[in-house]
């Protein structure tokens, strides 16, 4: 097996059952090769961003290490999304799971349909906050450590679900 790198995904979901959908993710990225679950963070309740009228999302972060690069990981984690239910109709509609990857490494990757790292993940409590639980010290390429960056984030609805 090649080196393991350290991926974290971000989870969400405001249709169906989210608990359930979150207790699958886990399953299917612990069953990936050469990859395992290090840690999640808990399930926070935040109101969807940019779109109005939809319920809130349920959203959490996950930390894998993983031997498979970002590409491979994204194909997987759409997978999943899909086995979970998950349609792409439109960009901002409401879904059953919502797996992105957040970051892969220290990688810096910007190809058609795969950006790393996550092209607005700084801006965003419902991906800083559950990160900065599980790892504050993990480094945003360009932006810096995930704890250094809550104050910017201070003002978006979020809570522990």
């Amino acid at each position: 097996m090649s080196s393991c790198t350290r991926a974290f995904v971000a989870f969400g979901a405001n249709l169906g059952d989210p608990a359930a959908a979150f207790s699958l993710a886990l399953q299917r990225l612990a069953e990936l090769p050469g990859t395992r679950v290090v840690a999640h963070s808990s399930l926070y309740r935040s109101a969807p961003v940019g779109v109005e009228g939809q319920p809130d999302y349920i959203n959490a972060v996950i930390e894998l290490s993983t031997a498979l690069a970002a590409r491979p990981l994204l194909d997987a984690l759409l997978s999943i999304e899909h086995e979970g239910g998950r349609t792409r109709d439109s960009r901002m509609a409401p879904r059953t799971m919502d797996l992105d990857l957040l970051l892969h490494g220290d990688a810096v990757i910007d190809e058609p349909g795969l950006q790393v790292p996550h092209p607005r993940m700084h801006l965003r409590a419902f991906a800083l906050v559950p990160l900065a639980e599980i790892a504050p010290d993990a480094a945003i390429p360009g932006h810096g450590p995930a704890a250094a960056l809550l104050p910017g984030v201070a003002g978006q609805a979020i809570a522990r679900a």
